[in-house]
C-alpha cells in the first residue's frame, strides 16, 4: 500500500507523531473542564463541513418601518411551542389578554421539529443599514443582511437556521405551518366581544359602512354557558356539535359548491327551554364573537346590507325574537285574511316606497336577502341564528334550507336535562359516587329524582322553571330542592287535572 500523494512513510510518521505531541501537550496544559468544549467545538465544525446548514432571517420590520407579520408569528409560535423549558424568555401581558405572552430574548435558541426536521431559532438585534429584504436570496434566505437600511438604526430579527437538504420542506411547509399556528393562537388569545348595532346610525349607503366602531358597540363576552351545562338531551347536543366542527372544517368544500361559507339555524321552542343559552354556547365551543341585531334599530334594507358588511369573519350574527322584531309572519296566512288590503300595503313595501308617509324599513325582501343574496357572500365563516317562540308564525320563504339550514326545537325539561341542572344548582354529578347528597343518602336523592322525573312526563315545565326552583333553594341541602321541585311538579299536576275535568263537566 503507498502512502497518499505528495507523502512520504517518513513525512506521515512525523505528521503522526507531531499531533501524538500535541495531544499530549494540550492535555497537560488545558484544565479537564475545556477537554469536552474542545471536543464539542471540534464536532461542530466537522458537522457544518459534512452537513452545510441555511439560513432564513426574518426581520421585525421592512426598510419602511412596516411591520413583517412573519416575524410576529413566529415570535408567538415560538412563545407558544418552544420555549417550555428554555432558560431565558419576554413575558408581556397585552390588554385583555388573560395571559402573559412569552417570547424569544436575544441572543437566545429556541429548537423545533417539524417533519422530523431539527430547526433553530436565534433572536438576535441587526443594524438595519445593513439590512436587506431580499425573499429569495440564495442560501441568506428571507431578507439576509447586505443591503439598505434606515440611517443605522437598529431592530430584532429571527434567525431560522436548518439543514440545507430540507430547504424545500422548511422554506415551504414549515413556514406556512408557523403562519397558521399563530392565526389559529392568536385567535384564542384574543378578548372575544358581544357586539350591538347602534340605533340611529344609518349611514345612507354602501359606501361609508367601513367604522366598524361607528356602527357597533361592544362589550367583553364571558358567558359560561357550555355544552357541558345545557339541558338539552345527549343526543340532539352532540348532533349540534358535529354539525358546527362539520361547518367550521368544510371552508373548500363550500367553495367547490359554489356557496357562501355560512350555515343558519332556527332555534325554536317554547320560553325557557335555553335558547339563548345554546347561543352562547355555541359562541364559546367555536370562540367566535357575538353580533346581537336588533332588526328594529335599523333604518332601511340599505342600513341592514351596511350592517351585514361591517361585520367580521368568525361570528355568531343573532336575531332573537325574529317573530317579535318585524311583521315577517307567514304571507300566505295574511293574504288570505285580507286580500284587498293586504295586497297594497305589500306591494308598497315590496316596491321600496314608505307606506303611508312613513320613512323606508326592513321589509321580508331585504331580510331574506340579508341572510341568503348576493351581499351575503362578502363575509366568510359565519353563522346566522334566529330564534322564536312560534315558528308557525314565521314566512315559509325565510325557513327554506339555504337560509335556516338547521332547525332546532328545544323543548321541556325532561330526565336528562333534570340532572344536568341537578349537577349545575346543586353540584351533584350524575354518577359520580364522590359527589353525594350531604347527608349521604344516595337512595334518597335516587328516590327524589326518579319521581320528578316521572312527573316531568305528565307536566310541561321548563328547564327555566326548574332552574328557578333550585336557585330559590339554594343552602338548603339537595334533598330540600328536589323535595320542594316534587311538590311543585304535584300541585301542577293536580291543577292541570282539576282545569281538564271542569272542561268536561262544561
Amino acid at each position: 500500500m503507498k502512502p497518499p500523494a505528495g507523502l512520504s512513510w517518513s513525512s506521515l510518521g512525523s505528521l503522526v507523531a507531531t499531533a501524538v505531541v500535541v495531544r499530549a501537550a494540550l492535555q497537560e496544559v488545558l484544565p479537564p473542564e475545556a477537554h469536552g468544549a474542545l471536543r464539542a467545538l471540534l464536532s461542530r465544525v466537522a458537522a457544518v463541513f459534512a452537513h452545510p446548514t441555511d439560513t432564513v432571517v426574518v426581520h421585525e420590520a421592512d426598510a419602511n418601518g412596516v411591520p413583517n407579520e412573519l416575524y410576529e408569528a413566529a415570535q408567538l409560535y415560538l412563545g407558544a411551542r418552544c420555549l417550555a423549558t428554555a432558560p431565558a424568555l419576554h413575558l408581556h401581558k397585552p390588554h385583555g389578554v388573560p395571559e402573559p405572552v412569552a417570547s424569544l430574548p436575544d441572543d437566545h435558541v429556541a429548537h423545533d421539529t417539524f417533519r422530523g426536521v431539527c430547526v433553530a431559532w436565534r433572536s438576535q438585534r441587526v443594524d438595519q443599514a445593513s439590512a436587506a429584504f431580499s425573499p429569495f436570496g440564495g442560501s441568506r434566505g428571507f431578507g439576509a443582511p447586505g443591503g439598505f437600511g434606515l440611517g443605522g438604526r437598529q431592530q430584532w430579527c429571527l434567525r431560522l437556521e436548518f439543514p440545507r437538504r430540507h430547504r424545500d420542506v422548511v422554506r415551504g411547509a414549515y413556514v406556512a405551518h408557523v403562519l397558521a399556528e399563530a392565526a389559529a393562537l392568536r385567535l384564542k388569545m384574543r378578548e372575544r366581544k358581544l357586539y350591538t348595532n347602534n340605533p340611529g346610525m344609518y349611514c345612507g349607503g354602501v359606501g361609508v359602512m367601513d367604522d366598524h366602531r361607528m356602527l357597533w358597540s361592544s362589550h367583553a363576552f364571558s358567558h359560561p354557558s357550555t355544552f357541558d351545562t345545557l339541558a338539552i338531551d345527549p343526543a340532539l347536543r352532540d348532533a349540534i356539535c358535529d354539525d358546527l366542527l362539520r361547518f367550521v372544517r368544510r371552508r373548500d368544500h363550500y367553495a367547490r359548491a359554489g356557496r357562501a361559507w355560512k350555515r343558519g339555524y332556527l332555534l325554536h321552542g317554547p320560553p325557557g327551554t335555553g335558547k339563548t343559552s345554546l347561543i352562547a354556547a355555541i359562541a364559546n365551543f367555536l370562540e367566535f364573537d357575538i353580533y346581537d341585531l336588533e332588526l328594529t334599530a335599523v333604518g332601511s334594507n340599505s342600513d341592514l346590507r351596511g350592517l351585514l358588511l361591517s361585520m367580521r369573519p368568525k361570528s355568531l350574527i343573532v336575531v332573537e325574537d325574529i317573530d317579535c322584531s318585524l311583521g315577517l309572519f307567514d304571507r300566505t296566512e295574511k293574504l288570505s285574511s285580507s286580500p284587498s288590503s293586504q295586497d297594497a300595503d305589500h306591494s308598497e313595501e315590496d316596491q321600496g316606497f314608505p307606506p303611508h308617509g312613513r320613512r323606508e324599513r326592513i321589509s321580508l325582501s331585504g331580510v331574506l336577502n340579508f341572510v341568503d343574496g348576493l351581499w351575503s357572500s362578502c363575509l366568510g365563516e359565519r353563522l346566522i341564528v334566529f330564534t322564536t317562540n312560534h315558528v308557525d308564525r314565521l314566512d315559509p320563504a325565510l325557513l327554506r334550507p339555504g337560509r335556516m339550514d338547521c332547525k332546532i326545537e328545544l323543548g321541556y325539561c325532561k330526565g336528562h336535562a333534570l340532572r344536568v341542572l341537578a349537577n349545575n344548582y346543586l353540584g351533584l354529578a350524575d354518577n359520580d359516587d364522590d359527589c353525594e347528597p350531604a347527608d349521604n343518602d344516595r337512595g334518597r336523592y335516587e328516590e327524589l329524582m326518579g319521581e320528578a322525573e316521572r312527573l316531568l312526563d305528565e307536566v310541561h315545565l321548563t328547564p327555566a322553571d326548574v332552574a328557578e326552583v333550585f336557585m330559590g333553594c339554594d343552602g338548603d341541602g339537595a334533598h330540600a330542592a328536589l323535595q320542594k321541585l316534587v311538590d311543585d311538579l304535584n300541585t301542577k299536576r293536580l291543577a292541570h287535572k282539576c282545569a281538564v275535568s271542569k272542561a268536561g263537566d262544561v
